[in-house]
């Protein structure tokens, strides 16, 4: 029921994210003197609607996006003649860039609002985590009798009994390197008796001899008792830093870039996880930095909700929202950025006519446009399915 819940309100905060993002078009367009015919939320068959001043507000079937409708949005709208002067195409460059950047900006200010709330509520994470297979808590080892009941321990664990420490960095497993937590527990559960660990400790390596205990899990892959080795310890992690609410600000803000930085990296990065979507389609294991649809992100919502890490459902809903945004500065047509991006020509076009005595120029000819806004659309479309089509096949899971 909590995870029900948690997904539910997840993908409502898409939709507020989305409705938003029009708000941000259709309040700048307002604020500026043109004239928005339409605002809606959704697609599909019209659920209701209602007017107010100039202006139809609505919502339809499916909450899947929605948009503000801007007369004269380009020279191929058909306008009546009394909105001809109120069209955004004949506005002014500084107009028509901001209400094309609204909707971003409005995607930016949600995010930094809930990383806001994320640090006043709970703390910001740290991006500067110690290494991955840097040793943290250590207790007794505990096993399974079901897949849902944990046998109650007590006392040392082995790895306090072999007087490891922690922040000691494992670099090696009985002589088989490792860098990622996975392959270290990998290693260290395949053990049969007593091995050694080559650790790191303070710039001094050390060989460990270790002799773990025997415990039986319940893999979520297959959910069959396994008996592996244990040795009691978990991953080392720094704890989130809370803040009040005037230190918030500064410290959100610092955050909020480091986002922003991670969120241009992985837009570069998605034509090359192409292979890797192909490959969690076809089977192959899921890597976590994919990206994920709606529906994955939803259900990352859910887990987060049922696991009571409320932190981590804000964070994830902040971070779509500046990829949202990010996404939609892109200067490819239909996206907003590529809208700018022909503003802005048609003002740097304008300035080299006035130079040379020459009128401005017709506003560009989005026909001709279209064949490459069509390829934008196909591959971007086709790049939603496949993500969908890997978060329905093989979803990310965040818990083990």
């Amino acid at each position: 029921m909590v995870y029900a819940i948690g997904f539910i309100l997840f993908a409502l905060g898409i939709t507020l994210s989305v409705a938003l993002h029009e708000c941000g078009h259709m309040w700048t367009a307002q604020a500026t003197g043109m004239k928005v015919r339409r605002y809606f939320i959704g697609f599909g068959p019209k659920v209701f609607s209602f007017r107010r001043g100039e202006t139809e507000y609505g919502l339809k079937a499916l909450p899947l996006g929605g948009f503000c409708d801007i007369a004269g949005m380009t020279a191929l709208d058909e306008l009546d003649p009394e909105d001809l002067d109120r069209a955004m195409y004949r506005q002014a460059t500084w107009k028509r860039l901001l209400v094309m950047s609204g909707g971003i900006l409005m995607n930016f200010l949600l995010g930094f609002i809930l990383i806001v709330i994320l640090a006043v509520g709970w703390g910001l994470p740290r991006f500067d985590q110690p290494p991955a297979t840097q040793l943290g808590n250590m207790s007794c080892v505990q096993s399974q009798t079901s897949a849902q009941q944990v046998v109650p321990c007590t006392g040392e664990g082995p790895a306090q009994q072999a007087g490891l420490r922690r922040g000691d960095i494992v670099t090696a497993v009985n002589g088989v390197p490792v860098k990622t937590w996975k392959e270290f527990v990998e290693q260290t559960q395949k053990q049969t008796g007593t091995f050694t660990y080559t650790i790191d400790r303070d710039g001094d390596t050390l060989t460990v001899p270790v002799t773990p205990q025997l415990a039986t899990i319940y893999p979520e892959k297959d959910g069959r008792p396994k008996t592996v080795a244990k040795i009691g310890v978990g991953q080392d992690f720094y704890e989130p830093v809370q803040y009040n609410v005037l230190a918030a600000i500064p410290a959100s803000a610092a955050f909020t870039g480091d986002i922003l930085g991670r969120t241009v990296h992985a837009l570069t990065q998605m034509p090359a996880k192409v292979a890797d979507l192909l490959e969690a389609v076809t089977g192959g294991e899921r890597d976590p930095e994919t990206p994920v649809s709606v529906l994955g992100a939803s259900r990352i919502g859910g887990e987060s909700a049922e696991r009571g890490l409320w932190e981590l459902f804000v964070l994830t809903l902040a971070s779509l929202n500046f990829f949202l945004g990010a996404f939609n500065l892109l200067p490819l047509l239909p996206l907003d950025g590529g809208h700018m991006a022909v503003v802005i020509y048609e003002k740097i076009r304008n300035v080299f006519r006035s130079r040379k005595g020459l009128p401005p120029g017709a506003p560009v000819d989005y026909l001709k446009l279209l064949p490459a806004t069509y390829v934008v659309v196909v591959i971007g479309g086709a790049y939603m399915l496949l993500t969908l089509a890997a978060d329905i096949v093989n979803p990310i899971k965040l818990f083990p």
